[in-house]
C-alpha cells in the first residue's frame, strides 16, 4: 500500500517507495492505493493502480466512463479545486525543471512609477529590477482604463527588452474578434464572413441578406470569451431572430456567419481546439454539446483527438497570422472547405483546462520550453527568474 503525496508534471499520482518516486496514473494527492511496480521510470519507478483503498480529499468519478482505458485522458479523476491547485503549479514547476526560477504577478499589482526605478516600473517579487522573461497566462477583466494600464504594462516590458510571451500585441489582436477576422482573412486562412458596424441600420441589412441566403448570424461581444453573450440572429430552429439595439451591445455589432453542422441528439455537434506553440501545433481536443455554443466553460464535453495534418497546418497558418507565441485555435468542421474545417477564433491567452484534462501532453513544459528556446535563446541550465501573469 502507498500513499499518494502529489502529482507529477503528466498528472500521475506520486509515492514514495525506499526513498525513490513511484508515478501512478489515475491516482490522486492523499489516496491509499494498491500498486503493481511495473518497473524504472526516470529516476523513480513506474506504478500500475490495482486499487483505490481509500480515497483523498480531492477525488471525483470521472465524467467520461472511457478514462483510465483509452488512454487520451490524464486527470479527470480530480474535482475542481484539486485540479486548478495541480494547475497552478505546473508552470513554475516547468520551470524549475529547466533551472529557472518563476513567480506568479498579478498585472493589477503592477505600476508605473517613473520616480521608484530607472526604468519606471515597479513588478512586485523584483525589487528594482525587471523579470527575465514574462509569460502571461490571462488578464483579468476591469474597465477600460484598467485594462489599458495592464496591457501598458506588458508593452513597457517589451519595450525594456524583457521577452513577454504572448506581447501585448499579439493580445489585442486576438481579444478584438473585428481584428482578428481581418487579419485571418487577409492571410488567406478558411474563416467565416464577418461584419463590425456601429450604424444599426446596415446592421439589420446585412442580416435580412444573410437570412435571405439562407444564413444565420452569430452577434458576439466584440470583447469577450468563453463563449458569454452570444446570440444566433436570422433564421433560427424555424423562427427569425432579429437584430437586439445596438444601445443594448455597448454600441457595436460584430456578426460572424453561423456555420452548421450536421447533429442528432445520438450525434451531438462539436469544434476543435488545438494549441500551437512555436508555431507548431502540439494537441488537440473536441468540444462536444448538442448546444451550438461548445465552450468548455458553457457545458461542452471535451474529449480526445487526433491531431489531423490539414486541422493542425489550419492552426498554424491562424495563429501566424496573429503573430502568436501560442493560442489555443477554435476550428468548426465544414465539408465545403478543402482542410474539412474553418477558424472561428484565435485565444491569445488561451485557457487548457479542458485540454490538459484529456490529453497526456506537458502543455505547461511546451510553453516553458518554447519560450527559453526560442525567445530567450538560453541554455536550459542557465539561472534567471521568469513572471508569469
Amino acid at each position: 500500500m502507498l500513499r499518494i503525496c502529489g502529482l507529477g508534471a503528466q498528472g500521475d499520482g506520486i509515492a514514495e517507495l525506499a526513498g525513490r518516486p513511484v508515478f501512478v496514473p489515475f491516482a490522486g494527492p492523499g489516496d491509499l492505493v494498491e500498486v503493481a511496480i511495473e518497473g524504472p521510470k526516470g529516476q523513480g519507478l513506474a506504478g500500475r493502480l490495482v486499487a483505490v483503498l481509500e480515497s483523498g480529499p480531492g477525488r471525483a468519478a470521472p465524467p467520461c466512463r472511457h478514462f483510465g482505458d483509452c488512454g487520451g485522458c490524464a486527470v479527470q479523476h480530480l474535482d475542481e479545486p484539486g485540479y486548478a491547485d495541480w494547475k497552478a503549479g505546473l508552470l513554475p514547476e516547468a520551470l524549475a525543471r529547466r533551472g529557472f526560477e518563476g513567480r506568479c504577478v498579478d498585472l493589477a499589482d503592477c505600476r508605473f512609477d517613473t520616480t521608484a526605478t530607472p526604468h519606471g516600473l515597479v513588478i512586485p517579487g523584483f525589487g528594482r529590477g525587471l523579470p527575465r522573461a514574462a509569460l502571461v497566462r490571462g488578464i483579468a477583466g476591469g474597465s477600460l482604463e484598467q485594462i489599458t494600464k495592464r496591457l501598458g504594462i506588458l508593452h513597457a516590458l517589451r519595450e525594456l527588452g524583457v521577452p513577454v510571451y504572448n506581447d501585448a500585441r499579439a493580445i489585442e489582436r486576438s481579444v478584438d474578434k473585428a481584428m482578428t477576422s481581418f487579419l485571418l482573412q487577409r492571410a488567406g486562412v478558411p474563416t467565416p464572413p464577418a461584419w463590425a458596424l456601429e450604424d444599426e441600420a446596415q446592421a439589420r441589412r446585412i442580416l435580412m441578406r444573410e437570412a435571405a441566403a439562407g444564413h444565420s448570424l452569430v452577434l458576439k461581444p466584440m470583447f469577450g470569451s468563453q463563449g458569454k453573450g452570444l446570440r444566433r440572429l436570422g433564421p433560427v430552429d424555424g423562427d427569425f431572430v432579429a437584430l437586439p439595439s445596438l444601445s443594448s451591445v455597448s454600441g457595436l455589432a460584430y456578426l460572424q456567419r453561423f456555420v452548421p453542422q450536421p447533429e442528432s441528439p445520438a450525434s451531438p455537434g462539436f469544434d476543435w481546439r488545438v494549441l500551437v506553440v512555436g508555431g507548431r501545433a502540439r494537441a488537440a481536443m473536441k468540444r462536444v454539446s448538442a448546444h451550438w455554443v461548445r465552450n468548455v466553460a458553457r457545458g461542452a464535453r471535451c474529449t480526445p483527438c487526433a491531431l489531423a495534418p490539414g486541422l493542425a497546418a489550419l492552426a498554424e497558418a491562424a495563429a501566424a497570422a496573429l503573430g502568436m507565441d501560442y493560442a489555443g485555435v477554435d476550428l468548426v468542421p465544414d465539408a465545403r472547405q478543402p482542410a474539412g474545417a474553418q477558424v472561428i477564433e484565435v485565444n491569445g491567452v488561451a485557457a487548457w483546462r479542458g485540454l490538459q484534462r484529456v490529453t497526456g501532453f506537458d502543455i505547461a513544459q511546451a510553453l516553458v520550453d518554447d519560450l527559453l528556446a526560442r525567445r530567450l535563446g538560453v541554455t536550459a541550465d542557465a539561472l534567471a527568474q521568469v513572471c508569469h501573469f
